[in-house]
C-alpha cells in the first residue's frame, strides 16, 4: 500500500506542484481543507506562498489552526514549505506583527538587504543556493529529510522573509546570503520546515520529498 500524504488546502499554496512531487516519489496525495481530514492524516504537509497574514487568515477561515497544533503534538511527520514553514513559528514582522502557529519558538523577519560589506542585496531572494548544515557537519542530517545530501546541495529559494528560531538547535540548515546566514530549514521532533521549495528543486529536492515520505512517527 502506498503511503498517503495529506496536503493542507487553505487557498494559499502551489498545491499541484507539491502533489506531483510526492506522487513522483511513490506516494498518494490527499488534499485536506477541514479539521477532520487533518486529524486523520498519517503525514501532513503545509505548503504556502505569499504574505504571512494572508496564510494565517486562510487557516483561520477554514478553522484549521487548533487542529494543526494538535496534529503537531501527535508525533506524526509534519512538513512546512516556504510560507508554511514560516507559519510554524510564533510570529512574523511582515507588514506588522502577526501570530503564527507557535510550533517552533521564534519569529519571522525580513532577510538582510545588505551584504556584510554594505553592498545592496536584491529582495526578494530568488536563487538556487547551497544548504549549509549546522556547525558545517553534514552528519548532523542523518535521520532527517536531508539524509544523503551533501553540504552545498542547491535548492530553489524565493522569499523576502525568513525564520529566526529562538533556539539554535531548531536550525536544520542555512544558506549564505551576502555573507550572512539565512535559515533555510528548521526542525523539532516530528516537525520540519523548508524555506525553499523542494518540489521545485530538481532531483535533490525530490530526495528530500522521498526522505519525508519515509519518516516515522516520533514518540
Amino acid at each position: 500500500m502506498k503511503p498517503v500524504i495529506t496536503v493542507i488546502d487553505y487557498g494559499v499554496g502551489n498545491l499541484f506542484s507539491v502533489r506531483r512531487a510526492f506522487e513522483t516519489m511513490g506516494a498518494d496525495v490527499a488534499f485536506a481543507s477541514n479539521p477532520d481530514q487533518i486529524a486523520a492524516a498519517e503525514r501532513l504537509v503545509l505548503p504556502g506562498v505569499g504574505a504571512f497574514k494572508n496564510g494565517m487568515d486562510g487557516l483561520r477561515k477554514h478553522e484549521l489552526i487548533e487542529t494543526i497544533r494538535t496534529y503537531a503534538r501527535s508525533g506524526r511527520p509534519f512538513l512546512g514549505i516556504c510560507l508554511g514553514m514560516q507559519m510554524m513559528l510564533d510570529e512574523s514582522e511582515e507588514f506588522g506583527r502577526h501570530e503564527g502557529l507557535g510550533l517552533i519558538p521564534g519569529k519571522v523577519d525580513r532577510i538582510p538587504d545588505q551584504t556584510i560589506e554594505g553592498a545592496p542585496l536584491k529582495i526578494p531572494h530568488v536563487a538556487w543556493d547551497g544548504l549549509i548544515p549546522p556547525h558545517a557537519r553534514p552528519e548532523s542530517w542523518t535521520g532527517t529529510i536531508f539524509a544523503g545530501l551533501k553540504e552545498g546541495s542547491c535548492m530553489y529559494f524565493v522569499h523576502s522573509y525568513a525564520a529566526v528560531p529562538a533556539r539554535s538547535e531548531h536550525i536544520l540548515a542555512t544558506v549564505n546570503y551576502g555573507g550572512k546566514p539565512v535559515v533555510a530549514a528548521v526542525a523539532s521532533g516530528n516537525m520540519v520546515g523548508c524555506q525553499f521549495h523542494p518540489e521545485r528543486s530538481g532531483p535533490l529536492g525530490l530526495k528530500i520529498i522521498e526522505n519525508f515520505i519515509r519518516l516515522q512517527k516520533t514518540s
